[in-house]
């Protein structure tokens, strides 16, 4: 749906002015419950790690020296870097986005940190702007869900990868239908849960694309890690959102209601249209009710084309 794409790019771009700053150490502890390095994330630039991820693709790809990776959903360009040490000099590593203001952040950060073998394109991931048969890996952290037509986006990853290139990719499965007003949340949506497919139907789709050696393995990470981005979630407590928030409870009346149970703050807009609240609140607020863990699963895609 167009409506949907462009309100996912919207919600995006207002990611993309976010600063930050304020939540460092949060958006840290997300990344590496999801299986980054603690110097990794040190020896990157500034904004690049924004809480975002579901997965580490980088280390699920196995890539070599001289090899040319793409990004799918390359955000503010964390995986691009990490995957730009691992092909070396001689390698490309290649960001693809849809969203203009990501894209721009991404060549600030990749100026910032003086890469010379990445680039960035603003595009859809159904019409990548790459030849047909002139990548070795594809990769995407929780991105490919943000896709309304898998199949068309799959196609596209198969067309640009040569014979013998990888898809290797950090995504959410779900396990079970999510509630209905979820599944139409835009934050939801922008977070790859509304537009999550169980395992079995991403197996299909893989094999209808023309994959081979298909695998789609839970990683066993805790989704609810999310909520500790959030500035005002769980009262305060320094404890996991996972053992605080998510603890068996009556969901409360109002949808905008904080994990304490007293009503939400209001967000005010500023100029850059980003909210004073930011991203990870508004997810903390949409999801607070719920044990993510019971709907969906982080789960590493790899597959190959013959």
């Amino acid at each position: 749906m167009d409506s949907r794409k462009d309100a996912v790019r919207d919600g995006y771009a207002r990611v993309a002015a976010e600063d930050f700053g304020h939540r460092a150490g949060a958006v840290t502890r997300i990344a590496t419950a999801f299986g980054y390095a603690h110097e990794d994330l040190a020896a990157l630039p500034a904004g690049a790690n924004m809480g975002l991820s579901c997965g580490n693709p980088v280390a699920l790809a196995s890539l070599r020296p001289g090899e040319t990776v793409v990004d799918l959903g390359s955000g503010g360009g964390l995986d691009v870097f990490l995957a730009a040490r691992a092909i070396g000099p001689e390698g490309r590593a290649i960001g693809i986005d849809m969203t203009a203001e990501m894209v721009a952040l991404a060549r600030r950060n990749a100026a910032a940190g003086a890469y010379a073998n990445v680039e960035f394109h603003q595009a859809p991931i159904e019409a990548l702007p790459l030849p047909s048969g002139s990548v070795d890996c594809v990769i995407s952290n929780c991105v490919l869900n943000l896709v309304d037509d898998k199949d068309a986006a799959l196609a596209e990853i198969y067309r640009v990868l040569k014979p013998g290139g990888r898809l290797a990719i950090s995504d959410i499965a779900l396990k079970q239908k999510l509630p209905a007003a979820l599944k139409e949340d835009i934050t939801a949506w922008v977070s790859c849960i509304a537009g999550a497919l169980t395992a079995p139907e991403n197996l299909t789709k893989l094999a209808a694309a023309g994959f081979a050696g298909a695998e789609v393995v839970p990683t066993g990470a805790d989704l609810n890690v999310y909520k500790e981005a959030s500035g005002t979630s769980c009262c305060g407590s320094k404890e996991p959102a996972a053992t605080s928030c998510c603890a068996p409870k009556e969901p409360e009346p109002k949808a905008a209601s904080s994990c304490c149970g007293g009503a939400a703050v209001a967000e005010p807009e500023t100029a850059a249209g980003a909210t004073a609240a930011g991203f990870h609140d508004r997810l903390a607020q949409t999801v607070e009710a719920l044990d993510l863990n019971d709907y969906a699963m982080a789960v590493q895609i790899f597959a190959v084309k013959p």
